[in-house]
């Protein structure tokens, strides 16, 4: 029975106020359309969204009676990737179609044997780090999807003129 859990319905990606209490998740729990959650200070919150979406450290989900719980990327265990060539590595990366945060002089991936191979192959260095996993979003300024929806209905009033089509 969830009657007596907070629920959550909207997900923004920024915060308007100063959140009540926040939900630390991995990057796979961060991709979710209903779920209940533990806050930070032990509370159960139903998120129960119109769809699926990925949640973006920074983000926060708005609840039915008007707060706000904040997201936050977890720590997690990642490979770190650096090398003479990097723009090259985060091609062969990207080309895999492979979650990956990008930073000045290294990248950041889930660990995955096949890819680390590969990369290693590519004259990349590796290395095994725990920390929070915040890969770039999709082409269009959008996080991971399973079909190819690019819709732009966020529940709340804000312009999202991208000057981009989405014909296809």
């Amino acid at each position: 029975m969830t009657s007596d859990l907070r629920t959550a319905h909207v997900y923004h990606g920024h915060a308007h106020g100063t959140p009540a209490d926040r939900v630390v998740l991995s990057y796979e729990d961060r991709f979710l359309r209903r779920k209940v959650l533990t806050t930070a200070g032990g509370e159960r919150v139903l998120v129960d969204l119109p769809q699926t979406v990925s949640l973006d450290h920074g983000g926060v989900l708005l609840t039915a009676d008007g707060g706000e719980i904040a997201v936050e990327a977890a720590v997690e265990p990642l490979l770190e990737v650096t090398g003479p060539d990097l723009p090259r590595l985060a091609w062969h990366v990207g080309n895999r179609h492979t979650p990956c945060q990008i930073e000045a002089g290294r990248l950041l991936i889930q660990p995955d044997h096949v890819i680390a191979d590969m990369l290693s192959r590519l004259g990349a260095r590796l290395r095994e780090v725990s920390e929070p996993f915040t890969p770039e979003g999709g082409a269009y300024g959008h996080g991971r999807t399973h079909g190819h929806d690019h819709g732009h209905e966020h529940g709340h009033d804000h312009a999202h003129d991208h000057g981009h089509d989405h014909s296809h």
